[in-house]
Protein backbone atom coordinates (compact mmCIF):
# COMPACT_ATOMS: atom_id res chain seq x y z
CA UNK A 1 0.00 0.00 0.00
CA UNK A 2 1.28 3.32 -0.90
CA UNK A 3 -0.95 5.44 0.05
CA UNK A 4 -0.72 9.35 -1.51
CA UNK A 5 -2.92 11.51 1.48
CA UNK A 6 -5.44 13.86 -0.71
CA UNK A 7 -6.42 16.76 1.71
CA UNK A 8 -9.68 17.91 0.78
CA UNK A 9 -9.59 21.36 2.35
CA UNK A 10 -6.59 22.24 0.21
CA UNK A 11 -7.66 20.18 -2.96
CA UNK A 12 -11.28 21.76 -3.39
CA UNK A 13 -14.24 20.28 -4.93
CA UNK A 14 -14.21 17.01 -6.35
CA UNK A 15 -14.21 17.83 -10.00
CA UNK A 16 -10.54 19.94 -8.86
CA UNK A 17 -8.73 16.66 -8.24
CA UNK A 18 -7.56 15.02 -11.12
CA UNK A 19 -4.80 16.81 -11.58
CA UNK A 20 -3.79 15.66 -8.08
CA UNK A 21 -5.04 11.93 -8.52
CA UNK A 22 -2.93 12.00 -11.97
CA UNK A 23 0.08 13.32 -10.37
CA UNK A 24 0.00 10.56 -7.43
CA UNK A 25 -0.67 8.11 -9.91
CA UNK A 26 2.24 8.94 -12.00
CA UNK A 27 4.83 9.03 -8.92
CA UNK A 28 3.39 5.31 -8.61
CA UNK A 29 1.19 5.59 -5.74
CA UNK A 30 -1.27 2.94 -5.54
CA UNK A 31 -3.95 4.31 -3.33
CA UNK A 32 -5.31 7.50 -2.31
CA UNK A 33 -6.58 8.41 1.35
CA UNK A 34 -8.88 11.42 1.42
CA UNK A 35 -9.72 12.81 4.78
CA UNK A 36 -13.36 12.93 5.96
CA UNK A 37 -15.68 14.35 3.25
CA UNK A 38 -19.12 14.25 5.32
CA UNK A 39 -21.14 17.76 6.09
CA UNK A 40 -19.32 19.11 9.43
CA UNK A 41 -20.87 20.93 12.29
CA UNK A 42 -20.44 24.49 13.04
CA UNK A 43 -16.57 24.43 13.67
CA UNK A 44 -16.35 23.54 10.38
CA UNK A 45 -13.73 20.82 11.86
CA UNK A 46 -13.39 17.55 9.26
CA UNK A 47 -13.48 15.63 12.06
CA UNK A 48 -16.70 16.94 13.51
CA UNK A 49 -19.18 15.78 11.29
CA UNK A 50 -22.59 16.54 11.80
CA UNK A 51 -24.42 14.39 8.71
CA UNK A 52 -22.80 10.82 8.00
CA UNK A 53 -24.79 10.67 4.62
CA UNK A 54 -24.29 14.23 3.56
CA UNK A 55 -21.19 15.69 1.70
CA UNK A 56 -19.33 18.76 2.78
CA UNK A 57 -20.82 21.69 0.97
CA UNK A 58 -17.33 23.16 -0.03
CA UNK A 59 -16.40 20.23 -1.85
CA UNK A 60 -19.74 20.17 -4.03
CA UNK A 61 -19.71 22.16 -7.71
CA UNK A 62 -23.39 23.84 -6.70
CA UNK A 63 -23.30 24.55 -10.62
CA UNK A 64 -23.39 20.97 -11.73
CA UNK A 65 -26.48 18.78 -12.22
CA UNK A 66 -25.64 16.12 -10.33
CA UNK A 67 -26.30 15.26 -6.66
CA UNK A 68 -23.60 15.89 -4.63
CA UNK A 69 -23.34 11.71 -3.88
CA UNK A 70 -22.84 11.54 -8.18
CA UNK A 71 -20.06 13.95 -7.93
CA UNK A 72 -18.56 12.25 -5.39
CA UNK A 73 -18.85 8.82 -7.62
CA UNK A 74 -17.41 10.47 -10.72
CA UNK A 75 -14.49 11.39 -8.65
CA UNK A 76 -14.10 7.96 -7.44
CA UNK A 77 -14.79 6.61 -11.35
CA UNK A 78 -11.78 8.69 -12.67
CA UNK A 79 -9.33 7.92 -9.90
CA UNK A 80 -10.41 3.77 -10.49
CA UNK A 81 -9.98 4.66 -14.36
CA UNK A 82 -6.36 5.22 -13.53
CA UNK A 83 -5.34 2.69 -11.30
CA UNK A 84 -5.99 3.68 -8.13
CA UNK A 85 -8.04 2.86 -5.16
CA UNK A 86 -9.50 4.93 -2.25
CA UNK A 87 -9.19 4.94 1.01
CA UNK A 88 -12.04 7.32 3.52
CA UNK A 89 -11.40 8.68 6.69
CA UNK A 90 -14.52 6.37 9.01
CA UNK A 91 -14.69 8.52 12.28
CA UNK A 92 -17.02 6.98 14.52
CA UNK A 93 -15.50 7.47 18.25
CA UNK A 94 -17.09 10.70 17.97
CA UNK A 95 -19.33 12.98 16.09
CA UNK A 96 -20.31 17.11 16.06
CA UNK A 97 -21.61 18.36 19.35
CA UNK A 98 -24.37 19.70 17.26
CA UNK A 99 -25.18 17.09 15.51
CA UNK A 100 -29.05 15.91 15.85
CA UNK A 101 -27.48 12.74 16.47
CA UNK A 102 -27.33 13.99 20.35
CA UNK A 103 -31.29 14.36 20.31
CA UNK A 104 -31.78 11.86 18.32
CA UNK A 105 -30.12 8.95 19.95
CA UNK A 106 -28.71 10.35 23.05
CA UNK A 107 -27.79 7.00 24.47
CA UNK A 108 -25.63 6.23 22.33
CA UNK A 109 -22.96 9.20 24.23
CA UNK A 110 -20.88 9.14 27.29
CA UNK A 111 -22.49 11.26 29.92
CA UNK A 112 -20.70 13.52 32.77
CA UNK A 113 -21.23 13.18 35.95
CA UNK A 114 -23.68 16.00 36.03
CA UNK A 115 -25.85 14.11 33.10
CA UNK A 116 -24.41 16.72 30.04
CA UNK A 117 -22.89 14.35 27.10
CA UNK A 118 -19.39 14.19 27.18
CA UNK A 119 -17.19 16.23 24.71
CA UNK A 120 -14.06 13.87 23.26
CA UNK A 121 -10.97 13.60 24.58
CA UNK A 122 -7.50 11.70 24.79
CA UNK A 123 -4.58 11.79 27.05
CA UNK A 124 -1.76 13.26 25.51
CA UNK A 125 1.62 12.38 28.06
CA UNK A 126 0.46 14.04 31.15
CA UNK A 127 -2.02 15.92 29.51
CA UNK A 128 -5.80 15.66 28.67
CA UNK A 129 -7.09 16.84 25.80
CA UNK A 130 -10.52 18.10 25.02
CA UNK A 131 -12.66 18.82 21.77
CA UNK A 132 -15.44 21.06 22.64
CA UNK A 133 -16.71 20.82 19.24
CA UNK A 134 -16.97 16.86 19.24
CA UNK A 135 -19.23 14.20 21.60
CA UNK A 136 -18.25 11.07 22.39
CA UNK A 137 -19.83 8.04 21.20
CA UNK A 138 -20.45 5.35 24.14
CA UNK A 139 -19.28 1.88 22.35
CA UNK A 140 -18.60 0.31 25.60
CA UNK A 141 -21.73 1.22 27.97
CA UNK A 142 -24.51 2.32 25.62
CA UNK A 143 -28.22 0.84 26.49
CA UNK A 144 -28.21 0.73 22.72
CA UNK A 145 -25.16 -1.19 21.86
CA UNK A 146 -26.70 -2.74 18.28
CA UNK A 147 -28.13 0.76 17.26
CA UNK A 148 -25.32 1.91 17.59
CA UNK A 149 -23.01 -0.45 15.91
CA UNK A 150 -25.76 -0.08 12.75
CA UNK A 151 -25.24 2.90 12.61
CA UNK A 152 -21.72 2.33 11.90
CA UNK A 153 -22.23 -0.34 9.57
CA UNK A 154 -24.62 1.92 7.59
CA UNK A 155 -21.55 4.44 7.15
CA UNK A 156 -19.24 1.42 5.75
CA UNK A 157 -22.21 0.46 4.05
CA UNK A 158 -23.01 4.45 2.08
CA UNK A 159 -18.87 5.11 2.24
CA UNK A 160 -18.74 1.62 -0.21
CA UNK A 161 -22.05 2.37 -2.13
CA UNK A 162 -20.11 5.65 -3.33
CA UNK A 163 -17.15 3.93 -4.50
CA UNK A 164 -14.72 4.10 -1.63
CA UNK A 165 -11.98 0.83 -1.62
CA UNK A 166 -11.18 1.09 2.19
CA UNK A 167 -10.90 3.49 5.53
CA UNK A 168 -8.44 4.59 7.50
CA UNK A 169 -10.16 4.33 10.94
CA UNK A 170 -9.37 7.63 13.39
CA UNK A 171 -8.74 6.90 16.57
CA UNK A 172 -9.10 3.36 16.15
CA UNK A 173 -7.82 2.58 19.98
CA UNK A 174 -10.72 4.63 21.72
CA UNK A 175 -13.51 1.58 20.16
CA UNK A 176 -13.67 -1.65 21.75
CA UNK A 177 -11.74 -4.07 19.54
CA UNK A 178 -15.31 -6.70 19.53
CA UNK A 179 -16.99 -3.74 18.13
CA UNK A 180 -14.30 -3.69 15.23
CA UNK A 181 -14.23 -7.09 14.95
CA UNK A 182 -17.66 -7.46 14.22
CA UNK A 183 -17.88 -4.17 12.01
CA UNK A 184 -14.73 -5.71 9.91
CA UNK A 185 -16.31 -9.60 9.77
CA UNK A 186 -19.59 -8.11 8.70
CA UNK A 187 -18.25 -5.84 5.93
CA UNK A 188 -15.91 -8.02 4.77
CA UNK A 189 -18.86 -10.90 4.37
CA UNK A 190 -20.41 -8.77 1.82
CA UNK A 191 -17.06 -6.39 0.53
CA UNK A 192 -14.09 -9.09 1.02
CA UNK A 193 -11.68 -6.68 -0.50
CA UNK A 194 -12.33 -3.97 1.59
CA UNK A 195 -9.35 -2.59 3.61
CA UNK A 196 -9.63 -1.51 7.23
CA UNK A 197 -6.59 0.54 8.74
CA UNK A 198 -6.35 2.17 12.40
CA UNK A 199 -5.11 5.32 12.79
CA UNK A 200 -3.57 5.18 16.58
CA UNK A 201 -1.71 8.10 16.89
CA UNK A 202 -0.53 8.98 20.38
CA UNK A 203 -1.61 5.21 21.64
CA UNK A 204 1.40 2.76 22.88
CA UNK A 205 2.80 0.03 21.33
CA UNK A 206 0.46 -2.57 23.49
CA UNK A 207 -2.24 -0.56 22.92
CA UNK A 208 -1.55 -0.71 19.23
CA UNK A 209 -1.03 -4.47 18.92
CA UNK A 210 -4.42 -4.84 20.79
CA UNK A 211 -5.49 -2.64 18.05
CA UNK A 212 -4.26 -4.52 15.10
CA UNK A 213 -5.82 -8.03 16.82
CA UNK A 214 -8.69 -6.79 16.14
CA UNK A 215 -8.69 -7.71 12.41
CA UNK A 216 -7.42 -4.67 10.65
CA UNK A 217 -5.25 -4.95 7.27
CA UNK A 218 -2.71 -2.17 8.65
CA UNK A 219 -1.74 -0.23 11.43
CA UNK A 220 0.00 3.04 11.32
CA UNK A 221 3.13 3.11 12.63
CA UNK A 222 5.48 5.88 14.77
CA UNK A 223 8.12 6.02 12.66
CA UNK A 224 7.57 9.70 11.91
CA UNK A 225 9.28 10.14 15.68
CA UNK A 226 11.93 7.90 15.28
CA UNK A 227 15.04 10.02 15.57
CA UNK A 228 17.02 7.37 14.02
CA UNK A 229 19.49 6.62 16.81
CA UNK A 230 17.54 4.64 19.42
CA UNK A 231 16.41 0.80 19.34
CA UNK A 232 12.31 1.80 20.65
CA UNK A 233 10.96 2.01 16.57
CA UNK A 234 12.55 -1.73 15.80
CA UNK A 235 10.53 -2.99 19.20
CA UNK A 236 7.75 -1.28 18.41
CA UNK A 237 7.75 -3.04 14.85
CA UNK A 238 8.89 -5.99 15.71
CA UNK A 239 5.99 -6.34 18.78
CA UNK A 240 2.84 -6.15 16.16
CA UNK A 241 5.19 -7.49 12.90
CA UNK A 242 3.35 -10.65 12.99
CA UNK A 243 -0.20 -9.65 13.78
CA UNK A 244 -0.73 -6.85 11.28
CA UNK A 245 1.03 -5.24 8.52
CA UNK A 246 1.97 -1.14 9.20
CA UNK A 247 2.08 2.15 7.24
CA UNK A 248 5.13 4.60 7.83
CA UNK A 249 5.07 8.28 7.05
CA UNK A 250 7.38 11.32 7.17
CA UNK A 251 4.40 13.58 7.85
CA UNK A 252 0.64 13.61 8.11
CA UNK A 253 -1.94 16.21 8.53
CA UNK A 254 -1.70 15.89 12.26
CA UNK A 255 1.93 17.16 12.13
CA UNK A 256 4.11 20.20 11.15
CA UNK A 257 5.56 19.71 7.65
CA UNK A 258 8.59 18.16 7.89
CA UNK A 259 10.14 20.93 5.49
CA UNK A 260 9.10 23.36 8.04
CA UNK A 261 10.78 21.62 10.69
CA UNK A 262 13.92 20.75 8.74
CA UNK A 263 14.09 24.65 8.32
CA UNK A 264 13.72 24.09 3.80
CA UNK A 265 16.60 20.80 4.02
CA UNK A 266 16.04 18.82 1.00
CA UNK A 267 18.25 16.32 1.97
CA UNK A 268 16.49 15.39 4.90
CA UNK A 269 13.00 15.12 3.07
CA UNK A 270 14.64 12.88 0.92
CA UNK A 271 16.37 10.81 3.56
CA UNK A 272 12.87 10.23 5.36
CA UNK A 273 10.99 9.36 2.74
CA UNK A 274 13.49 6.89 1.64
CA UNK A 275 13.08 5.41 4.99
CA UNK A 276 9.41 5.77 5.68
CA UNK A 277 8.78 3.80 2.25
CA UNK A 278 11.46 0.83 2.99
CA UNK A 279 10.63 0.73 6.72
CA UNK A 280 6.76 -0.89 6.63
CA UNK A 281 5.05 -2.55 4.23
CA UNK A 282 3.19 0.51 3.80
CA UNK A 283 3.91 3.69 3.54
CA UNK A 284 1.67 7.36 3.32
CA UNK A 285 2.78 10.85 2.27
CA UNK A 286 0.11 13.95 2.44
CA UNK A 287 0.24 16.38 -1.10
CA UNK A 288 2.32 18.90 -0.93
CA UNK A 289 4.72 16.80 0.38
CA UNK A 290 6.53 16.67 -2.94
CA UNK A 291 6.68 20.35 -3.59
CA UNK A 292 8.43 20.71 0.03
CA UNK A 293 5.01 22.39 1.30
CA UNK A 294 5.83 24.07 4.37
CA UNK A 295 2.01 25.62 5.60
CA UNK A 296 0.48 22.81 7.93
CA UNK A 297 -2.73 21.51 6.94
CA UNK A 298 -5.56 22.63 9.09
CA UNK A 299 -8.94 20.62 9.44
CA UNK A 300 -10.74 23.99 9.79
CA UNK A 301 -8.95 26.42 8.16
CA UNK A 302 -6.92 25.19 5.38
CA UNK A 303 -8.00 26.39 1.58
CA UNK A 304 -7.46 25.38 -2.40
CA UNK A 305 -5.45 28.95 -2.00
CA UNK A 306 -2.84 27.57 0.34
CA UNK A 307 -1.37 25.21 -2.62
CA UNK A 308 2.39 26.06 -2.55
CA UNK A 309 4.23 25.50 -5.05
CA UNK A 310 7.81 26.42 -4.07
CA UNK A 311 10.04 25.97 -6.81
CA UNK A 312 10.99 22.58 -5.43
CA UNK A 313 10.39 19.21 -7.04
CA UNK A 314 10.69 15.49 -5.61
CA UNK A 315 8.51 14.31 -7.25
CA UNK A 316 11.71 12.52 -9.49
CA UNK A 317 13.16 10.83 -6.58
CA UNK A 318 9.69 9.78 -5.08
CA UNK A 319 8.66 8.03 -8.07
CA UNK A 320 12.28 6.41 -8.11
CA UNK A 321 11.57 5.41 -4.41
CA UNK A 322 8.14 4.26 -4.41
CA UNK A 323 9.64 1.59 -7.72
CA UNK A 324 12.12 -0.21 -5.86
CA UNK A 325 9.09 -0.66 -3.05
CA UNK A 326 7.26 -2.18 -5.92
CA UNK A 327 9.77 -4.01 -7.43
CA UNK A 328 11.29 -5.99 -4.57
CA UNK A 329 8.75 -7.76 -2.40
CA UNK A 330 11.18 -7.27 0.60
CA UNK A 331 10.01 -3.68 1.16
CA UNK A 332 6.15 -4.45 0.75
CA UNK A 333 5.83 -6.84 4.02
CA UNK A 334 6.73 -6.75 7.71
CA UNK A 335 9.52 -8.39 6.79
CA UNK A 336 12.46 -9.25 9.56
CA UNK A 337 14.09 -5.97 10.54
CA UNK A 338 17.17 -5.40 12.41
CA UNK A 339 19.70 -2.36 12.45
CA UNK A 340 23.04 -3.84 13.08
CA UNK A 341 26.27 -1.96 14.50
CA UNK A 342 28.33 0.18 13.12
CA UNK A 343 31.23 2.20 14.58
CA UNK A 344 30.21 5.36 12.64
CA UNK A 345 27.05 6.54 14.62
CA UNK A 346 26.12 9.17 11.82
CA UNK A 347 25.49 6.07 9.84
CA UNK A 348 21.89 3.69 9.80
CA UNK A 349 22.56 0.59 8.71
CA UNK A 350 19.33 -1.26 8.59
CA UNK A 351 19.21 -5.30 7.25
CA UNK A 352 15.76 -6.28 5.89
CA UNK A 353 14.99 -10.27 5.15
CA UNK A 354 11.40 -11.38 3.55
CA UNK A 355 9.88 -13.67 5.25
CA UNK A 356 7.79 -14.52 2.23
CA UNK A 357 11.04 -14.82 -0.52
CA UNK A 358 14.24 -14.98 -0.53
CA UNK A 359 14.94 -11.49 -0.81
CA UNK A 360 17.35 -9.60 1.55
CA UNK A 361 18.24 -5.87 1.56
CA UNK A 362 20.70 -3.76 3.35
CA UNK A 363 19.87 0.36 3.54
CA UNK A 364 22.97 2.02 4.21
CA UNK A 365 21.64 6.00 5.36
CA UNK A 366 23.58 9.26 6.06
CA UNK A 367 22.08 10.60 9.28
CA UNK A 368 23.67 13.56 8.93
CA UNK A 369 22.00 16.35 6.76
CA UNK A 370 25.23 18.62 7.06
CA UNK A 371 27.98 16.96 5.93
CA UNK A 372 29.27 13.47 3.90
CA UNK A 373 30.41 10.70 6.70
CA UNK A 374 31.89 7.68 5.33
CA UNK A 375 31.09 4.24 5.01
CA UNK A 376 33.75 1.08 4.53
CA UNK A 377 33.46 -2.33 5.27
CA UNK A 378 35.57 -5.21 4.05
CA UNK A 379 32.97 -7.50 2.94
CA UNK A 380 28.93 -7.42 3.29
CA UNK A 381 28.79 -10.87 4.22
CA UNK A 382 29.37 -8.99 7.85
CA UNK A 383 25.90 -7.57 7.01
CA UNK A 384 24.00 -10.25 5.19
CA UNK A 385 23.07 -13.49 4.86
CA UNK A 386 22.27 -14.24 1.49
CA UNK A 387 25.41 -15.68 -0.66
CA UNK A 388 24.37 -14.03 -3.84
CA UNK A 389 26.02 -10.44 -5.17
CA UNK A 390 24.56 -7.29 -4.12
CA UNK A 391 23.17 -5.11 -6.38
CA UNK A 392 22.64 -1.30 -5.45
CA UNK A 393 19.35 0.04 -6.32
CA UNK A 394 19.21 3.63 -4.66
CA UNK A 395 17.26 6.48 -6.42
CA UNK A 396 20.43 8.55 -6.43
CA UNK A 397 23.71 7.86 -7.75
CA UNK A 398 23.16 3.74 -7.90
CA UNK A 399 26.53 2.17 -8.39
CA UNK A 400 27.09 -0.23 -11.40
CA UNK A 401 29.91 -2.48 -9.71
CA UNK A 402 30.04 -3.36 -5.86
CA UNK A 403 33.51 -3.49 -4.93
CA UNK A 404 35.29 -5.37 -2.13
CA UNK A 405 36.97 -3.77 0.41
CA UNK A 406 34.00 -1.23 0.11
CA UNK A 407 34.38 2.30 0.78
CA UNK A 408 31.76 5.22 -0.12
CA UNK A 409 31.64 8.60 0.70
CA UNK A 410 28.19 9.31 1.44
CA UNK A 411 26.71 12.95 1.23
CA UNK A 412 24.34 14.82 3.41
CA UNK A 413 21.01 12.80 4.13
CA UNK A 414 21.97 10.02 1.50
CA UNK A 415 20.71 6.82 1.14
CA UNK A 416 22.19 3.51 -0.69
CA UNK A 417 19.82 0.66 -1.10
CA UNK A 418 21.83 -2.69 -1.46
CA UNK A 419 19.21 -5.99 -2.62
CA UNK A 420 20.27 -9.64 -2.87
CA UNK A 421 18.42 -13.10 -2.84
CA UNK A 422 19.57 -15.88 -0.24
CA UNK A 423 20.62 -19.42 -1.86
Amino acid sequence: MILYNLFPLLAGPFEQWQPHLERARAMGFDWVYINPIQRTGASGSLYSIADYFQLNPALINPDDLASADDQCRAMIAKAHASGLKLMIDLVINHCAYDSLLLQEQPDWFVRETDGRIAYASCQHGATRVVWTDLAQFDHRHTRDPEGLFQHCRRIVDHLLALGFDGFRCDAAYMVPANFWQRLIRETKAHHPHACFTAETLGCSADETRETARAGFDYVFNSSKWWDIHGWWLIEQYNLIRETTASISFPESHDTPRLCEELNGNINGMKQRYLFSALFSAGVMMPMGYEFAARRQLHVVHTKPEDWQVNGVDLQPFITRVNEIKQRFPVFREESLVNVLPYHNPNILLMWKASSKSKGEALLILNKDLQQHQEFATDHFRHFVQAGKPLKDVSPEYPLEFISEPFHYSLRPGQGIVLVTQRD
